[in-house]
């Protein structure tokens, strides 16, 4: 039998097809939420870095001016 004489077997194929599409994008679904979240998580840590570049920054620039007026 070819594929016109068994329509039941055509409908099983696209089913799988269909089934196989659902979990890919589940799957891709999930891999976003986690992106996501991860995102978040470095974008966390990218601004407290950031803060802390900016207090060490800070104690340098005044270290520096105590330095210097200890030379005079």
């Amino acid at each position: 039998m070819n594929k016109e004489q068994n329509p039941e077997i055509d409908l099983q194929h696209l089913e799988q097809k269909i089934d196989a599409l659902v979990q890919v994008c589940q799957n891709l679904h999930e891999e976003n939420q986690q992106l996501k979240s991860q995102q978040a998580d470095l974008i966390q840590q990218r601004s407290a870095l950031m803060d802390k570049t900016e207090k060490a920054k800070t104690r340098i620039e005044s270290m520096i001016s105590r330095l210097k007026l200890m030379e005079i």
